[in-house]
């Protein structure tokens, strides 16, 4: 059986502790980044800090994916 990846989210979201606890750690390095933004020039070390930031919300982006793929797999094996 198939499912649809926004029906699987929604599962791993209402189920899953660590995926939630990804999801939400996504938004709020998203909300750092747009404070960030917001400043008109950034300093040397808000650069690094922004670097910083990208990589790890990139990190964590890659293992929600991860989680979403291993569930539509064992999905579709059902």
């Amino acid at each position: 059986m198939s499912m649809d990846s926004g029906v699987i989210r929604q599962d791993l979201m209402a189920h899953d502790d660590a995926y939630r606890q990804l999801v939400s750690r996504h938004h709020e390095l998203e909300s750092q980044l747009d404070r960030l933004k917001q400043r008109r020039f950034l300093t040397a070390d808000e650069e690094a800090e922004e670097m910083r930031i990208k990589k790890l919300k990139l990190r964590i982006k890659d293992e929600m994916e991860q989680k979403l793929r291993r569930r539509m797999s064992d999905a579709a094996e059902a």
